[in-house]
Formats: structure tokens, C-alpha cells, sequence
């Protein structure tokens, strides 16, 4: 009995020392992981504060994590240039113009993105007045932008234009009309005998398409710019989700012509399709291609540089020079733009507070007349 009881006082003593042996474990890998999460805290806190400190000392920003760029073209080739330039990575993210700005709205409590760099000028300006961008913004490459561009910067310099195409020039078929028959003029599409013959994309869905619904809205006021829209659906309009269904429309005979966004357009000429462009001497309602800030972004600085980056004639030149995309009028001086784009053309915009407190009222409207 008592060599059991001295078994079972050892048994006991023997899980006891192991139980201590475990919680001293448990206790010392806890406080190791203690240690290494406030060490990492620590030094993250000390780079954010590196970088706020060499920022305030004109030094050049340390990068904890790549800039992230809402965007709807350049895609491809934005964050190569931008590295190559700064040194800074770059993260894109790509959708059009309705894609970006829902994705902006989702993230409203949460902003995951930095900057914003789109052809929705409007929906931009909108950001603005809700209180989500950044901004004073003087980029040092601001001194150079053209008069047209300098109309465009707000009073806020919340953004910065980047560049702008037609978002609408007039475009016909050559087998169906010449320069004698033609439409010369967006007047001329109101005309009987194009009845049933006249594409566009639609503003509630195309980016580039609500600038110019904007425009006539604008300087016809809105009775006058309902009444020239209404008049071109009782005589037949067309309207598809978005430029390249146009494209489609036209090239197969569906329409014969359009009013469309001026990169499609040239890619029609330089394809081979049997269409001519015109611009109108009043002007083509421009779509503005806008760079701006989150008001909540970590990295300001580099945000300022990768806007700064767009303005640079360098950059602009570059993305001019790489294919379908660059059939844009540049916003800054000392920039050639593409060989074949008119050199008379001329770009006109709605005002920038009209179009984006009216944003809705249009696109509703157009909404109710296409449905009819």
C-alpha cells in the first residue's frame, strides 16, 4: 500500500512538473510573440514617421506599400513609366468609368485607393463635393498646362486634367453618303433623312458619353438640350451601352452614322472601314481625363508626384505615342499629338459644376427616353 501510495505521490509529481513545463512554454512563446508584435508596430510606426519626417524635410518619401491607381486605360504601361521615372511602385486597378466610381462608393467608410485617374471629370468633381479628395494640389508641371486646361482646374485644385478627347465627333458611312449629303453639323443629325440612321453610346453607361449629353444640356439649357435629344429619338436614335457596340453598329451597316468617341473613331478610319470623321467647327463636346487624390490616403506625397508624373509633356508624349489610346488632346504644353487627329479640331466642355450637380437629372432622363 505504500509503495503504491509513493507511485502515485510521483505520478502526480511527474504531471505536475510537465504541467508547469507547458504553461512555461505556452507563457514564453506568448510573450515572444508579444515582443515581435510591438517590434513590428514599432518599426512600422518609426517608417511612417521616417517618411512624414523626410517629406516635411523636402527628402524624398519612403514607400511602405505600392500607390494604388483607380484607372480605365493605360493600364498596361502606367506603372512601369512610373516606376521608371520615380522609382515608386504603382498598383493598378482598371475598370470604365461606372465600374471605378461604385467601387469608390463601396469603399466610402473604407478608402482602399489613392489615386483616381479617369476621363469622368463630372463624377470626379462629385467626389470633391462630398468632401473625398485632397485638395490645394499645385503640382510643379501645372505651369505648363494649356488654356483649355487651365479652365478645368477647379478653384479647390482638387484635380488636374491630364488630357481630353471628343467624346463625341461626327462619323458617317462614305459608301451611304459624301461630302455633298453628309451631316456637317450635330444640328444636321436632327434631319429627316437620317431618320433611323444615328448611333450613340449611352451617358448613364458609357464614360465618355454623359460629357456630352452634359454639353448640349449646358449650353442649350436643359428644356433646349431635352428638346434637340427628344427630337433625335423621334427621329430614329440609336442608343448602345457603349462606344465600341456603336463601332459594331455602324461598321455593320445597322446605322449609318454616329456621333462617337474620337479614339474608336480613328480606329474605324485606320482599320479600314469605309467611314469619314467630321469635326464640327462649333466644337466636340470634350470627355476630361482627371487625376485626384484620396483625402484619406496614407501616402500623400507620392500621390502628389505620381499627379505631378502625368503633367510631365515627357509622359504625355509617351502615352500619345503608343497606339489607339492616345488619340488625345494633351493639357500641357511642348506635346505633338497623333498625325492623323484634324489639327483644327476643337474641344469644347460643359461647366464643371453644372455637369456634376446634374449628373443624375441627365442620366435619368436619357434613362426614360431610351426605354420608350
Amino acid at each position: 500500500m505504500k509503495r503504491s501510495m509513493l507511485c502515485v505521490t510521483a505520478l502526480m509529481t511527474a504531471m505536475a512538473l510537465t504541467a508547469c513545463s507547458k504553461n512555461a512554454a505556452e507563457t514564453e512563446a506568448a510573450t515572444t510573440a508579444a515582443t515581435e508584435a510591438a517590434t513590428a508596430a514599432e518599426t512600422e510606426a518609426a517608417t511612417e514617421t521616417e517618411a512624414s519626417e523626410a517629406s516635411a524635410e523636402g527628402e524624398a518619401p519612403v514607400q511602405t506599400e505600392p500607390l494604388l491607381v483607380y484607372l480605365n486605360d493605360f493600364d498596361a504601361v502606367i506603372s512601369d513609366m512610373f516606376k521608371e521615372s520615380t522609382g515608386y511602385e504603382v498598383e493598378v486597378v482598371v475598370g470604365n468609368g461606372a465600374e471605378t466610381m461604385s467601387r469608390i462608393e463601396a469603399e466610402s467608410s473604407n478608402p482602399q485607393w489613392d489615386v483616381v485617374w479617369i476621363d469622368s471629370m463630372y463624377d470626379v468633381y462629385n467626389l470633391d463635393l462630398d468632401g473625398q479628395l485632397l485638395t490645394g494640389l499645385e503640382p510643379e508641371n501645372a505651369s505648363g498646362l494649356t488654356d483649355f486646361a487651365k479652365a478645368l482646374v477647379p478653384e479647390d485644385k482638387c484635380f488636374y486634367p491630364t488630357g481630353a478627347h471628343a467624346a463625341g465627333v461626327i462619323v458617317y458611312r462614305t459608301d451611304v453618303y459624301d461630302e455633298t449629303t453628309a451631316p456637317r453639323t450635330f444640328e444636321d443629325l436632327t434631319d429627316e433623312r437620317f431618320k433611323d440612321q444615328v448611333g450613340m453610346a449611352d451617358p448613364g453607361v458609357a464614360a465618355p458619353a454623359y460629357p456630352l449629353a452634359a454639353y448640349f444640356m449646358d449650353t442649350m439649357g436643359m428644356e433646349g438640350g431635352q428638346e434637340y435629344f427628344t427630337t433625335m429619338f423621334e427621329n430614329g436614335l440609336k442608343v448602345y451601352p457603349k462606344n465600341p457596340q456603336v463601332v459594331q453598329a455602324l461598321a455593320g451597316g445597322e446605322i449609318s452614322a454616329a456621333i462617337m468617341q474620337e479614339s474608336n473613331a480613328y480606329e474605324m478610319v485606320n482599320s479600314g472601314e469605309p467611314v469619314a470623321i467630321v469635326w464640327p467647327e462649333e466644337g466636340a463636346p470634350a470627355s476630361t481625363r482627371v487625376a485626384a487624390i484620396c483625402a484619406q490616403t496614407n501616402q500623400p506625397e507620392i500621390a502628389k508626384l505620381f499627379v505631378n508624373f502625368l503633367l510631365d509633356p515627357e509622359i504625355q508624349q509617351e502615352l500619345i505615342d503608343l497606339g489607339d489610346e492616345g488619340y488625345f488632346e494633351p493639357s500641357v504644353e511642348g506635346v505633338t499629338m497623333k498625325e492623323d487627329r484634324d489639327p483644327n479640331a476643337k474641344l469644347v466642355a460643359a461647366d464643371i459644376v453644372f455637369g456634376a450637380e446634374n449628373e443624375g437629372d441627365i442620366k435619368a432622363w436619357f434613362a426614360d427616353m431610351s426605354a420608350m
